[in-house]
């Protein structure tokens, strides 16, 4: 989920109660109610809510440091709780342009991650052969799945729970062929006296009085159940906004890095969590390959990575791309360019997985979807990007986000090249989102979080993978 320079994010403020006995009762505030139990409230907003400007973070150390400039995001996660029920939506998808101009042509070489030793694949575990993601067995996979938000928000949970039990819903994702999940957290949510709400006590009381770790494990054991794997997602330091770094003034480097360590631990021998995407869409003053401490992620992911892997050797470590390497910008995390002459090292062989987030036209104009030759320019674009790490066996590239609400031609042809760019690649992806409630993109479910929207699942369906053993 992404954030423009201009105004993007829409805010929904979902305002769902819960009735004594314990249901939940929709309630409306001057906009359209939906079946589903959450409202629009007053439409869409485009002012307000989180602002990401970049502004007074800390230094990885803790020390303060100006990180001044960048984008804005107006009327990013927002939203209010009404009887303590759920508390914003999330916004789709995003990052903008900075007006640079795409790379050239010229492919050039791909410097290859050196060093890290090689540690015996363990049964139910991924790993990476050249640009393949393959099993305990060498056995070529792929992860086709959903974002499920929530846990990132201040509900603490994921999103829906208000309306259906967490079992319904993961039997949906079962039936639909999904066989993977990617579940956003903040690192907030491990804070004492960050409480779950937001969930119905009569068809989710297995829920009620958890912790917000005891639900992420109701749903890693849920999804264990079905066969599906899960790839979890610090999406956000709090539980507000997204941030362009990977720490803030309020959560730091060592925080983050802790926190993953914590999962590692808490998670050690389950196969069905299979991998760590590091830090969600690092954007504005988040550089590659610098050597700069406070703003290189490359660096930064190196270091969470080796920290992961020293706990548990078997895990993916997804790292995400950045917003701006040189004059070039592509979206929020959707620029890996600087990969080419600056991979991620890390300590492990075959455990690197690098990830990109890419949307249409309606979540951002974008200066490539003004091309003349528009859509069959975006292959070319995806190529320069990150497409060449696959095209030159360096690493997979997870496509962490992409989604519309398909409602526009543009939208429509954007997924229909980036759907058969996904065939001919044979990439892996995380779909933006099941949920209905996120303001750029909608959802695979609909309004009422239970029926299907199909024009968007007939789009994914021939994109989907068989499960993992």
């Amino acid at each position: 989920m992404r954030f423009s320079d201009a105004i993007l994010g829409f805010a929904w403020v979902l305002m769902t109660g819960c009735s004594a006995g314990g249901g939940v009762t929709p309630s409306q505030s001057s906009g359209e109610s939906y079946t589903g139990g959450y409202a629009n409230a007053g439409g869409f907003a485009t002012t307000g809510g989180a602002s990401n400007a970049g502004t007074g973070g800390s230094s990885p150390g803790g020390g303060s440091t100006a990180a001044s400039g960048g984008a804005q995001a107006s009327g990013g996660d927002s939203g209010t709780s009404s009887g303590g029920t759920s508390s914003g939506g999330e916004s789709g998808a995003g990052g903008t342009s900075t007006g640079g101009s795409p790379p050239s042509s010229d492919a050039g070489s791909v410097d290859q991650p050196t060093g890290g030793s090689d540690v015996t694949p363990a049964k139910g575990y991924l790993h990476t052969s050249g640009s393949k993601i393959v099993d305990w067995q060498g056995n070529e996979v792929r992860l086709t799945g959903l974002s499920w938000f929530g846990m990132e928000t201040s509900n603490y949970a994921p999103h829906g729970l208000w309306t259906r039990s967490l079992a319904s819903f993961l039997d949906q994702i079962e039936q639909l062929g999904y066989n993977s999940l990617r579940i956003p957290f903040s690192t907030q949510m491990f804070d004492a006296g960050s409480t779950p709400n937001g969930i119905d006590q009569n068809s989710n009381a297995d829920l009620i009085g958890l912790s917000p770790l005891e639900i992420l494990d109701k749903v890693v054991a849920g999804a264990r159940a079905r066969g599906l794997k899960v790839i979890l997602d610090r999406h956000r330091p709090d539980s507000g906004s997204q941030s362009p770094l990977w720490y803030t003034a309020q959560y730091s480097e060592a925080r983050w890095i802790d926190d993953w360590k914590m999962l590692a631990t808490h998670y050690l021998g389950d196969p069905t969590v299979v991998g760590f995407d590091l830090h969600n869409e690092p954007h504005d003053t988040a550089s590659w390959g610098d050597g700069n401490p406070q703003t290189d992620f490359r660096a930064a992911a190196e270091r969470a990575g080796n920290a992961v892997l020293a706990v548990n050797p078997q895990l993916l470590i997804i790292v995400e791309g950045v917003q701006t390497i040189g004059t070039s910008s592509s979206w929020w995390g959707g620029n890996l360019q600087g990969a080419r002459t600056a991979p991620v090292n890390l300590s492990v062989k075959n455990r690197l997985v690098y990830s990109i987030h890419d949307y249409p036209p309606s979540v951002y104009d974008q200066p490539w979807f003004q091309d003349a030759s528009y859509p069959s320019n975006l292959p070319a674009f995806w190529d320069q990007m990150w497409g060449y790490l696959v095209d030159s066996n360096t690493a997979p590239v997870w496509i962490g986000e992409f989604g519309t609400k398909l409602q526009t031609d543009a939208d429509k042809k954007w997924l229909a090249a980036l759907a058969s760019y996904i065939q001919e690649k044979k990439l892996s992806f995380a779909y933006w989102c099941w949920n209905p409630n996120s303001g750029d993109t909608g959802g695979i479910l609909q309004d009422d979080w239970t029926t299907v929207n199909q024009n968007k699942q007939d789009v994914l369906q021939p994109l989907l993978a068989p499960k993992i053993p």
